[in-house]
């Protein structure tokens, strides 16, 4: 029980995602069926739909753009501040921080990963690890959406008897980078909106919030 609770908000979220993907593809095999019912065509089997490139283009186009969000506010944090924002340093901060701030090297804990202590390009890969990390999956998400939505979009085109188009076409094309865009508006005004709205309003007992009775100027780091 003990593990469970250290674990809860990775456990939570994992459960909610595998719930969440499950319903996704129940919920499109339901339809892909329905559309395949009205041109008279027989029903698909639910594995033939979940290794689809349908499926695997709307999965990916959401994936991608959530990892991009992710890269792109933790990348941005390093050099930009927003004063009173929990998301923030303290403006004065900016930058990656000296050796002693971020405990590497000579200025590492006991208890401080290995490749923390140690130096050259191992401490190098860790200091920016979760970036690349981010960054990687990102990159890998939105090349499985371009390669399936070519998929899907030459097989649309071929009901049409239209001829298909090379994959590198297909990345200049308006229905890529419809499903591109709409994705990055929305996590892009999500994460705006979370800075800003955290100046000002509060959430107790969160910790993405400032404690309740910090002035709206101040960073919940200044409470430390």
């Amino acid at each position: 029980m003990r593990q469970l609770r250290d674990n809860g908000l990775s456990v939570l979220f994992g459960a909610l995602f595998v719930l969440a993907l499950v319903g996704q593809s129940v919920a499109g095999w339901f339809e892909s069926n329905e559309r395949l019912a009205q041109h008279g065509m027989p029903a698909e089997a639910f594995g033939s739909f979940v290794t689809s490139s349908e499926f695997v283009v709307d999965v990916a186009e959401n994936w991608q753009s959530e990892f991009l969000q992710f890269f792109l506010f933790i990348a941005a944090t390093i050099w930009f501040v927003q004063r009173g924002s929990p998301e923030s340093k303290k403006p004065g901060d900016e930058g990656p921080g000296s050796d002693k701030d971020q405990m590497v090297g000579e200025h590492a804990r006991p208890d401080s990963p290995s490749w923390a202590r140690a130096r050259g390009i191992r401490q190098t890969l860790f200091s920016n690890s979760l970036l690349l990390v981010m960054g990687t999956v990102f990159v890998l998400s939105w090349l499985a959406q371009s390669l399936a939505g070519n998929v899907v979009m030459n097989s649309e085109s071929a009901e049409h008897g239209q001829p298909p188009i090379a994959w590198v076409e297909y990345l200049g094309t308006p229905d890529f980078w419809n499903r591109t865009l709409q994705n990055w508006q929305s996590e892009f005004l999500a994460v705006g909106a979370m800075i800003a709205l955290s100046i000002f309003l509060r959430q107790r007992g969160s910790g993405e919030s400032k404690p309740v009775g910090l002035p709206h100027y101040a960073t919940a780091t200044e409470s430390e």
